[in-house]
């Protein structure tokens, strides 16, 4: 839906008054960027574009009354609200009472020559208050929510098509795997095979292995993937990498305790007969990241994984308790792990 409404935007067809919400904080940030590039010209920016946030002082009769104002040597009027926390059901602490009544006058009759934005970055908007109401019947609604799996393949190719290229079905998979579901991380990566693919117009899954950075947390999932399969040694060299890149034992130890807690939870809930859609819901976890661990609790039995938490637990305790090295304290974990 929201990708629909690019569309519309990019075509010059705006609503008068939009309403932005959810917690997938680059999907918004694309939004406002896809109004403000194709809505009002460069240079009327200084006079017919203005942004305000609830949150920093600014106050909704400001806004409303820039609303209402006509645009100056332009076709329209571009107006951001930030943060209508009035949405929701938070009380928060505002240093003057909100006035709503301006709004509400506002949307029984939008100008037609001012787009009005409220960006409400919340994974709910309280349904029952009147203005909510009145909103969202009055704005053309955008929701802004994480991707699923299978959104977040079809937003990887048509990303790729944006940047002129084409990628292979297991290069998606392979540039999810890398670098993860978040889609400012993912944008990045494919701006620049998009870059290195240039004269072929095509991105590869080699190119996406050669290229694509990898995050701590994703080469800790590789070292795990390399323990559960017996390759130690393979399991220890990605180890000593990290550490070679300054990164500190208590976090990758945190991390590891972090992905095994995850399979543990993926292995006992799939045990109950939940799907990976349930078990994603359950977690509140992206469904890819479910799959992943799914893979991994293959390899251990219940007892096998209750023994490896309390194995963690007990390095956790020694790192941060006792004076034995840091660094070794990981490095006996893993290597019992192949005698598990």
């Amino acid at each position: 839906m929201i990708v629909k409404e690019w569309t519309a935007m990019k075509q010059k067809r705006f609503a008068p008054v939009y309403l932005v919400y959810g917690d997938e904080s680059f999907l918004i940030k694309e939004t406002k960027q896809v109004l403000l590039k194709h809505s009002i010209l460069e240079e009327e920016m200084d006079f017919n574009f203005s942004s305000y946030d609830l949150e920093d002082g600014d106050t909704l009769e400001q806004a409303m009354e820039d609303a209402e104002t006509f645009p100056f040597m332009g076709e329209r009027r571009l107006v951001f609200i930030h943060n209508p926390s009035f949405l929701t059901a938070e009380k928060k602490k505002e240093k003057a009472e909100l006035n709503i009544t301006p709004l509400q006058s506002y949307l029984d009759s939008p100008a037609p020559y001012t787009i009005l934005v409220f960006i409400a970055p919340y994974d709910k908007l309280d349904e029952r208050k009147k203005i909510t109401k009145q909103l969202k019947k009055t704005a053309t609604v955008l929701e802004a929510r994480k991707l699923k799996e299978h959104d977040i393949i079809t937003w990887v190719k048509q990303r790729a098509g944006q940047a002129g290229v084409q990628i292979e079905d297991q290069a998606v998979n392979k540039i999810i795997e890398l670098a993860g579901t978040n889609l400012f991380l993912l944008s990045g990566e494919i701006d620049k095979l998009a870059l290195y693919a240039f004269e072929s117009s095509q991105i590869t899954q080699e190119m996406v292995d050669k290229l694509t950075a990898r995050s701590i947390e994703q080469n800790v999932f590789e070292l795990i993937d390399r323990a559960v399969h017996n390759k130690i040694d393979e399991a220890l060299r990605l180890y000593w990498d990290l550490l070679k890149q300054k990164e500190e034992p208590l976090k990758i130890l945190a991390l590891l305790s972090g992905q095994f807690r995850l399979i543990y939870q993926v292995k006992s809930l799939g045990s109950k007969g939940y799907g990976g859609q349930q078990i994603a819901s359950q977690l509140k976890i992206h469904p890819f990241r479910v799959k992943l661990a799914s893979k991994h609790a293959q390899a251990f039995t219940d007892d096998q994984l209750t023994g490896i938490m309390l194995s963690l637990a007990q390095c956790d305790l020694e790192m941060k308790s006792s004076g034995l090295n840091k660094e070794m304290i990981i490095e006996l974990f893993l290597t019992r792990l192949q005698n598990r």
